[in-house]
């Protein structure tokens, strides 16, 4: 005799194995992932209570908290510190940060120890439950207990509590449930490591000791607590960052995509990366946003508001040291350098594809060469943003504007317009072609649909019906 399974009786058989899936997942996740049962908890655990007048640990802690760039995702519309509320698009949903004040309702004000430990490091909330890897946790793998316990020194002591209910996510059912997160962390998530302290002393204050103190300080902090892969890297089919470290290979650093931005490379390539900076120009962006290359735009503004420009000499000469270890992954003379539309402009003939439009809009500010006026507007020749493969970042800017960050050492801010209601796709195709095919720089040209694309991506304005 024929067995049919009726639909309530499968419908019935996928619940229960989802129950058994999630129990299962739970059980697990209590066992290797949540409150307790692991050494290293009972160890922070043990060692002195932080003291509230510790002013030195406390002030240690806040710059690390600008190092980690902590303010610019857990920051308010209203500009409240670390109360949490900012949306952050993902491609299941919109998660919104959440509140880090010491307030024990709203915010972490009831975490011990070694429960800061386990949200910092393993994504793992004081209940127990696996965070979105949004919160950079795999970067901050390797961050040094003595770090750690600064920053929870500062969070606990030197941050105002603020009762602020936390936003539920815009997940939908079923993606929403975290327990398939757990099983994230074990795929991705890098084994919790701590680093060694990694201050540079008097003890190494020149010669090859200190250029190597420079060098790993630098990995350091790039690789952990200022979580640059967290952008720079592409992501996998998982949304996980294909590599955390250089160790892991040539993908580390070497662009990503974010908010409809191209996170450039980062790496040692000449056109499309950081081959042709020196340690200066690396140093003088994290400090001011601009240098005689480019400007900061995209999410970059905010790490340079909130992070970078604060970083003391040592820091920012580390980072530099570090990013120009990297080598690119193009070997020298793999790019063709292109010039002539760049000269003919110079001589007054618009005749190549975008020349005109560049002329009618662009070159006021950034000049028929293409070098623009330093510290002003950025230059468009040999500009890695301009040479990238990938033309979302510069397509973003023609048509939505930028303005520069205003740093205390560089407090003006420049703006470009938006062009988006005065160019249509296809004239912001052409400007675009001519830019990255001007002046030395080398890149694929751009069409009409690439830029509707990105015009509808971010809600660009249109051009009104011309007469």
């Amino acid at each position: 005799m024929k067995t049919t399974l009726r639909p309530g009786t499968i419908i019935a058989g996928l619940v229960a194995l989802a129950v058994v899936i999630v129990a299962c997942a739970w059980i697990v996740a209590a066992l290797f992932g949540g409150r307790g049962g692991r050494a290293h908890d009972a160890a922070l655990e043990a060692e002195a209570p932080i003291d509230a007048n510790d002013t030195a640990l406390i002030r240690r802690g806040a710059y690390l908290a600008v190092l980690g760039d902590c303010a610019a995702c857990h920051v308010a519309k209203d500009g409240k510190a670390f109360v949490g509320g900012l949306p952050i698009t993902t491609p299941i949903g919109t998660l919104y940060t959440t509140n880090i004040t010491p307030d024990p309702a709203t915010g972490i004000g009831n975490y011990t120890p070694s429960d800061f430990e386990r949200a910092v490091r393993r994504g793992i909330r004081r209940d127990g439950s696996p965070m979105y890897p949004a919160m950079p946790y795999p970067s901050y793998a390797h961050v040094s207990d003595d770090d750690v316990r600064a920053l929870y020194a500062y969070f606990m002591h030197g941050v105002a509590p603020v009762d602020s209910p936390n936003r539920a996510s815009g997940i939908p059912w079923p993606l929403s449930m975290r327990w398939p997160l757990t099983y994230w962390r074990w795929a991705f998530a890098p084994k919790v490591q701590p680093a060694a302290h990694t201050d540079i002393d008097s003890a190494t204050a020149a010669g090859a000791a200190h250029d190597a103190a420079l060098l790993e300080r630098g990995r350091y902090l790039v690789e952990g607590l200022m979580h640059c892969g967290s952008c720079h890297t592409p992501r996998g089919v998982g949304l996980q960052e294909k590599a955390l470290g250089d160790a892991d290979g040539s993908d580390y650093l070497s662009g990503g995509v974010i908010d409809h931005y191209v996170a450039n490379s980062l790496r040692g390539d000449d056109l499309t990366g950081l081959g042709r900076w020196s340690q200066a120009d690396i140093v003088e962006f994290l400090r001011t946003g601009r240098n005689p290359e480019t400007a900061a735009f995209g999410g970059m503004r905010d790490v340079v508001q909130h992070s970078s420009q604060f970083l003391n000499d040592t820091d920012l000469l580390a980072v530099a040291t570090y990013l120009k270890s990297l080598p690119g992954n193009h070997p020298a003379g793999h790019y063709a350098y292109a010039a002539a539309a760049g000269a003919a402009l110079a001589k007054g003939d618009v005749s190549a594809r975008g020349a005109i439009d560049y002329l009618n809009s662009c070159a006021a500010c950034h000049l028929s060469s293409g070098k623009g006026y330093r510290d002003t507007f950025p230059a468009l020749a040999g500009n890695p943003v301009v040479n990238a493969k990938d033309p979302t970042s510069l397509i973003n800017i023609v048509l939505n504007g930028n303005t520069e960050v205003g740093t205390s050492r560089v407090p003006t801010q420049f703006t470009m317009p938006p062009f988006g209601d005065r160019l249509t796709d296809a004239e912001v195709a052409n400007v675009v072609t001519f830019i990255r095919t001007s002046w030395g720089n080398h890149a694929p040209d751009v069409n009409a649909d690439e830029v509707a694309k990105v015009r509808a991506q971010t809600h660009a304005p249109t051009v009104a019906r011309r007469q």
